[in-house]
């Protein structure tokens, strides 16, 4: 919107032409989505707290999480509204793929919102039944898939990128295009989901890791950069740039809310909508092993409990004190900080890994 009328303003002005820039629109949409989550963030933890939605906490996990219960939760609602508003506001909304990421990150946050309502509100502990989480999660992935595939005219829309390697590429077929984009965006969502059970565990590694994409965004919608760096040339990909600077916003903002001692917790609400967002913008640019490889920290909490739930089904035995891993290391006697931080260490290493890629290959 804003985009729109500095392009008109800038017909007759041309210092307003300089919004044009995609650089400063990233850097606008971040402190827009800072402001707006800082401003709205105090009272949407009053309406939370006063609505008594708050935060359950199993009895069988670490004693020191007792004290988190009634904490307010379904904050993430504030980062989806942060996000949206935000790039309505500073993207070109005639780009489709700036409408393809708002259609599965608020797909997604609708479907967390549904959960976490059900359990904190309606005090149903079941939430959404798992069936029907999983099928309106696949509806979504899979509509977002069809709709890539689809529109596709170039080799490089559906080509999937081998990473250090210089102009290593496979040629998908579309079912093999379609189930890599479902399980990108459906296994991203619920890995981020899976993670986030501790204060600002989840939040930081997905800022910088939104932060990472914003650069391959850029670089694969940018003719020059992306034949510089022997990437494939996205068209129209670069404004996926202003959808994640406006993630990594809204993300610190509420990490400021969310560090320990946490005000809020983010819910399914913003978990699954975040992790499908983030999904889906790699699988725009092409970069999804990247991805994984970034995501390192949500890969190996989503493999723990994998491993813990078939290991107990098998054996009958666990192979972990208590999956996510990170309540593993809690029960081994790190403190919650600890863990917390070393896993923010952990993923600073993989997604400066994942950006070297743009150089080495």
């Amino acid at each position: 919107m804003l985009l729109w009328l500095f392009q008109q303003l800038g017909q007759d002005i041309r210092a307003f032409n300089v919004f044009n820039y995609l650089t400063l629109r990233a850097v606008l949409a971040t402190l827009t989505a800072l402001t707006i989550s800082f401003i709205v963030g105090p009272a949407v933890i009053r309406k939370l707290t006063a609505l008594k939605i708050g935060q359950s906490v199993r009895s069988d996990g670490p004693q020191t999480h007792l004290v988190k219960a009634g904490t307010p939760t379904m904050g993430g609602a504030l980062i989806l509204v942060s996000v949206a508003v935000t790039t309505l506001l500073w993207a070109d909304l005639s780009n489709a793929y700036v409408w393809v990421a708002l259609f599965t990150l608020i797909g997604f946050g609708v479907i967390g919102w549904v959960d976490d309502w059900r359990k904190v509100v309606e005090k149903n502990s079941r939430g959404l039944p798992s069936r029907w989480k999983y099928f309106w999660q696949s509806v979504i992935g899979l509509a977002v898939a069809f709709y890539l595939w689809n529109n596709a005219s170039l080799p490089a829309h559906t080509d999937l990128i081998i990473p250090f390697l210089k102009h290593a590429t496979l040629t998908l077929s579309a079912v093999a295009f379609i189930a890599l984009t479902y399980f990108v965006i459906v296994g991203s969502s619920n890995a981020v989901n899976l993670t986030d059970g501790l204060d600002g565990l989840a939040i930081l590694p997905t800022v910088m890791v939104a932060s990472a994409l914003a650069i391959f965004a850029y670089v694969a919608g940018n003719a020059v950069f992306s034949r510089y760096l022997g990437m494939p040339f996205i068209p129209g990909a670069g404004e996926l740039a202003i959808f994640c600077a406006a993630m990594a916003g809204a993300g610190l903002a509420f990490l400021w809310f969310n560090a320990y001692p946490a005000e809020v917790f983010m819910g399914d609400v913003g978990a699954l909508a975040l992790g499908a967002a983030l999904g889906v913008v790699a699988v725009i640019v092409r970069q999804e092993i990247i991805l994984f490889i970034m995501c390192g920290v949500f890969v190996v909490e989503t493999l723990s409990v994998m491993v813990q739930v078939a290991s107990f089904k098998l054996t009958g035995k666990r192979v972990f004190r208590m999956a996510p891993i990170h309540h593993h290391y809690e029960l081994k006697g790190w403190k919650e900080n600890q863990v917390v931080v070393r896993f923010w260490i952990i993923s600073m290493m993989l997604v400066l890994i994942g950006l070297s890629s743009l150089k080495l290959r």
